[in-house]
């Protein structure tokens, strides 16, 4: 008799369906980029990863896959807020994936995938500050990308798998 894991099976069901959603995306994406919009985008490859890595327990570099030839960003940022300091936040928990032993497995993701656009922002500041350093750092990058060609994602790391 063959048994199934109907709550894996469905977390991995869920896994391929945000990645359809960018897939989906992908052509209206890099027109927009070659026509010179700047995109800014919440959770990208990197967040299913990560997510996926951490809840799964699969391999980092097979769950990279689906995702690769999607532009890279010329900037991630990535607010980082300790357990603790979130766990002091009004509302904290009250999202499915906001717990400790998933939110630590999900840094350590974030820390193995990240590379030298990553910018790591200390969160545990007041709202006006952290804009005014985001804004500053999102000036900084569209000067900076205007005229630079569209990269992919991870095409070169793993492609020979």
């Amino acid at each position: 008799m063959i048994t199934y894991n109907v709550k894996r099976i469905w977390k991995i069901m869920l896994s391929i369906f945000f990645f359809l959603q960018t897939d989906g995306k992908l052509p209206k994406m890099q027109d927009l980029l070659l026509q010179g919009t700047t995109l800014i985008v919440d959770r990208y490859a990197y967040s299913g990863v990560a997510f996926t890595v951490a809840k799964l327990d699969f391999d980092l570099e097979w769950c990279k896959q689906p995702d690769i030839g999607l532009p890279k960003p010329d900037v991630v940022v990535q607010l980082q807020l300790s357990t603790e300091a979130a766990m002091k936040r009004d509302g904290f928990g009250r999202e499915r994936y906001e717990n400790a032993d998933l939110q630590a497995k999900v840094a350590s993701n974030y820390a193995k995938l990240r590379d030298s656009t990553w910018k790591v922002i200390d969160a545990d500041k007041s709202k006006e500050d952290l804009h005014t350093e985001l804004l500053a750092l999102c000036k900084s990058v569209i000067e900076s990308a205007k005229n630079k060609p569209l990269s992919a994602l991870w095409k070169r790391e793993v492609a020979n798998l």
